[in-house]
């Protein structure tokens, strides 16, 4: 019962592989250099000072991309959060909160004391994950990012991490993060909508440091760039869970029929990660990214679960999951980015950190 990639989502990926898609992807190329344009004259503006952009009190560290889709921004937030507070800097984690349904100019994920006071349908399904992988990390979602960065600072933050903040050029920035997924970084090689590059690759001299991540799964081709590049891998979490926390072991899902799905960017690598994991009987159900699980989607999980022994999802799916009853157990497990040489990015945050200081 799998879905996969629509036709659209395979195009600006790889390119067009059928006459239909070749009619649709020659229709959509005057939009893609529209596009181009408003995103150029847009990059200029703020480059001569004619777009206002807003420097913080504090150090702003963004974690970006240049492409539509999953690249591992959530993994890398997390990992900067889990950094920053480990060098003993009070930080902050601003996103726009995509998908959430909150009306307020700025929201707070959790409140002073680590508790959740927005449910991931309010806030996004990112910034709750991030606020529960980190309880004692504040995380704002805002619209407006700037009223986000500015009620961090107002709140005792040392450095503001700035979720998916690559072509937000309203708020300046200390250091200029961009993953690429190093099995296909730049889809087609053409602009929304044609392909899945939000901005021209000449964006790419704005990154202070260029992250590959997925590099095990392909030979990353060379990056030409005037800033350091890092490969990465996504890693599973070495614990499995229960959408109620609870932790599992080996015995509980090894060598049994598993439902897998995942409502992510590119389902593809945590399926395959799941096998290399130890799951070798898996059927794999696609869905869409950030999907909302209404009742037509649990209906269908439920249907699937009668020739299976249990269901396994990412932690992203798993937050949306936390009141509804399925009729076999259903686990969660997490993915972290493990780097191939962490000097870089090190380097870097040593000397934001001694600024801080």
């Amino acid at each position: 019962m799998s879905e996969r990639r629509p036709e659209y989502s395979r195009m600006v990926a790889d390119g067009p592989q059928s006459i239909r898609a070749d009619i649709i992807f020659w229709g959509l190329r005057p939009f893609s250099f529209l596009y181009g344009l408003v995103m150029r004259v847009r990059s200029r503006l703020y480059l001569a000072g004619l777009k206002s952009s807003y420097r913080a009190s504090v150090p702003v560290i963004s974690v970006g991309n240049l492409t539509t889709g999953g690249t591992g921004k959530t993994p890398m937030v997390d990992f900067l959060a889990k950094d920053v507070r480990a060098r003993g800097l009070k930080c902050a984690i601003v996103s726009r909160g995509y998908g959430g349904k909150y009306s307020q100019a700025v929201g707070r994920v959790t409140d002073t004391d680590g508790k959740l006071c927005m449910t991931p349908q309010e806030c996004g399904d990112e910034p709750y994950l991030l606020a529960i992988r980190n309880p004692d990390v504040p995380v704002y979602v805002a619209r407006k990012r700037i009223l986000g960065v500015q009620a961090a600072e107002q709140d005792g933050a040392q450095i503001v991490l700035l979720d998916d903040g690559f072509q937000h050029q309203a708020v300046q920035r200390d250091l200029d993060i961009v993953l690429l997924d190093a099995k296909n970084p730049f889809g087609n090689g053409r602009l929304l909508p044609a392909g899945m590059l939000r901005e021209p690759l000449s964006a790419l001299q704005r990154a202070d440091l260029i992250i590959m991540t997925r590099s095990d799964a392909a030979p990353c081709s060379p990056i030409h760039a005037t800033c350091p590049v890092m490969n990465s891998r996504h890693q599973l979490d070495k614990i499995i869970m229960t959408l109620d926390g609870e932790h599992l072991s080996a015995k509980d899902y090894v060598g049994k029929s598993c439902l897998a799905f995942a409502g992510i960017a590119k389902p593809d690598g945590f399926f395959s990660a799941l096998r290399e994991f130890g799951f070798s009987r898996i059927e794999e159900m696609y869905l869409a990214d950030h999907q909302e699980y209404n009742q037509g989607i649990l209906n269908r999980l439920i249907k699937s679960c009668d020739n299976h022994d249990l269901l396994i999802t990412t932690e992203k799916d798993a937050v949306k999951l936390s009141s509804v009853t399925l009729p076999k157990p259903c686990c969660q497990i997490g993915v972290e980015l493990v780097f191939d040489d962490m000097d870089p990015l090190a380097k870097m945050l040593d000397e934001m950190v001694e600024r801080c200081r």
